[in-house]
C-alpha cells in the first residue's frame, strides 16, 4: 500500500516557452502526422477523393473524425492518409516532412512508428517501401542540420494484429537494422487481437536481439498488457494507460486534506517495480476512449496518478493530425492540468530517453545534452530574477533543478 495525498508536486507554470525545450518523442506514427496541404496536393496526383480540399477545412475534417471516443472511428481516418502514401517520392516526402515538423516542436529524438505492409498497392515491396522512409528520415534530418538545427529519427516497423504478415515484417526489421530501422512493433485492432498471434515473430526477435514496444492497454485492458509482456516480451508499452485499471484507490480525509491509500494488482505491481516503461498519450488517449474508465476530461486521465506512484512515465503525441496536437503542446497540456514544472518536464523527457532503442552510450550522451539546455535555462531564469513568482524546489537528475514560477 501507498499513502498519495491530493498534490504530490507544486502548482507552478514554468517560465519557459515548452516549445524551445529539448523533447524525445516515442509514439508518433508516420501516417497520422501528414500535413494537410501534402495530403492534397499527393491525393490530386494519385487520384484520390478527400472529404474536404482546404487545407484548413481538412486538418478540421481529420480532428473532428478522430474525436469521437471510438478507436474504430479514430483508425478509420487513415484511410486518407495511407492512400497517399504509395509512392516512392510520396513515401521519402512524407517522411522527410514528418522529421522536419518534430525538430520544429523541439523534438531532438524521434522514433516514427509505420506498417510497410499498408505501402505496396501501387507495387512497391516491403524493403523498398522501407528504403523509401528512410531516405526521407535522412533528407529530413539533413534539413535540420542544415538549418542549424539537430535532430535524430529511427524506424519502428509496425506489424498489422489483424493480418498474419508478423514474422515476415520482424524479418524486415531486422534486416533493416543497420539502415535506420531501430524496434518492432503491432498495431491496429488490439481488442481480439492478442500479441500471442504473434508469438513466432516475437521469439525471432529476441533471439536475434532485436527490442520490441507493442501497442497494449489502449482499446483493450489488463488482458492486453498482460499478453504483451509474455508473449510480445516487450521492453515498452505503446499506451499502456490501462494498467491503471489495476491500481486500487481509497480516499479519506485526514487533517482536512484527501489522503488516498493507494493498493497495485500484481501486474500494475510489476510493470512499476520494473520500470517497464509506458508510451502515455494524453490528448489520444482521450479522443479514443482508452481512459473511458476514469472520465472524459483531461484532468481525469490517470498520467499523474501513474506518475507520483513511480510508474515509468512517458509523454507522446501518438497522431499529430488526427489529434490536433504537438509535443509541445501536450506538456502545456499537463502543465496547465497538473500544474506540472520544470523539473517534472525535465523528468518525463529522461524517461523518454532511457527508455528510447538506442545504445546506452547514446542514451547517456542524450540526458547529458538535454540537462544542459535545462541548466541553461535555469541560469536565464535565475539571472531574470524577478523575485516575485511562486518557488519550487527541483527533484532533478542531478538535484539542481528549480524555477521561480514566471511566465517567461
Amino acid at each position: 500500500m501507498t499513502n498519495l495525498t491530493e498534490h504530490q508536486h507544486p502548482v507552478s507554470a514554468p517560465a519557459a516557452d515548452i516549445k524551445s525545450l529539448p523533447k524525445v518523442s516515442l509514439h508518433d506514427h508516420l501516417d497520422g502526422g501528414l500535413r494537410p496541404a501534402t495530403i492534397i496536393e499527393l491525393a490530386a496526383e494519385v487520384g484520390h477523393t478527400l472529404p474536404e480540399t482546404d487545407p484548413e477545412a481538412l486538418r478540421k475534417w481529420f480532428l473532428e473524425s478522430a474525436d469521437s471516443g471510438s478507436l474504430v472511428r479514430y483508425l478509420e481516418t487513415f484511410d486518407h492518409t495511407i492512400a497517399v502514401m504509395q509512392t516512392h517520392d510520396a513515401l521519402v516526402r512524407v517522411a522527410r516532412e514528418f522529421v522536419e515538423d518534430l525538430a520544429d516542436d523541439g523534438v531532438v529524438y524521434g522514433e516514427v512508428r509505420w506498417a510497410p505492409e499498408q505501402h505496396l498497392t501501387k507495387g512497391l515491396t516491403l524493403d523498398e517501401v522501407v528504403e523509401a522512409v528512410q531516405q526521407g528520415l535522412e533528407e529530413g534530418m539533413d534539413n535540420v542540420d542544415e538549418a542549424g538545427g539537430y535532430i535524430e529519427v529511427g524506424q519502428l516497423v509496425t506489424a498489422m494484429r489483424h493480418a498474419d504478415r508478423g514474422s515476415e515484417i520482424a524479418q524486415l526489421a531486422v534486416r533493416h537494422r543497420d539502415n535506420g530501422v531501430v524496434g518492432f512493433d503491432i498495431a491496429g485492432a488490439e481488442d481480439g487481437f492478442l500479441p500471442s498471434r504473434f508469438t513466432e515473430a516475437f521469439t525471432y526477435l529476441a533471439e536475434n536481439n532485436f527490442p520490441a514496444t507493442v501497442h497494449a492497454g489502449e482499446a483493450a485492458g489488463l488482458d492486453s498488457i498482460q499478453d504483451a509482456l509474455v508473449h510480445g516480451r516487450a521492453l515498452r508499452l505503446g499506451h499502456g494507460v490501462r494498467i491503471a485499471e489495476d491500481i486500487h484507490l481509497d480516499v479519506v480525509q485526514e487533517d482536512g486534506h484527501d489522503v488516498g491509500t493507494v493498493t497495485l494488482g500484481d501486474l500494475a505491481q510489476w510493470v512499476r517495480d520494473r520500470q517497464i516503461p509506458l508510451e502515455l498519450c494524453p490528448s489520444s488517449n482521450l479522443q479514443t476512449g482508452a481512459i473511458a474508465a476514469f472520465g472524459t476530461t483531461i484532468s481525469e486521465h490517470p498520467i499523474d496518478l501513474l506518475h507520483q506512484l513511480g510508474f515509468n512515465v512517458t509523454v507522446n503525441t501518438d497522431n499529430r493530425l488526427m489529434s490536433g496536437v504537438t509535443l509541445t503542446g501536450e506538456f502545456e497540456l499537463l502543465r496547465d492540468t497538473f500544474g506540472y514544472d520544470l523539473d517534472t518536464m525535465l523528468e518525463l523527457t529522461l524517461n523518454a530517453v532511457h527508455a528510447a532503442f538506442l545504445p546506452i552510450e547514446a542514451r547517456e550522451q542524450l540526458a547529458d545534452y538535454i540537462i544542459e539546455c535545462y541548466d541553461d535555462l535555469f541560469d536565464d531564469e535565475d539571472d531574470e530574477g524577478s523575485g516575485d513568482g511562486d518557488e519550487s524546489e527541483g527533484n532533478g537528475s542531478d538535484g539542481s533543478y528549480g524555477s521561480d514560477g514566471d511566465e517567461g
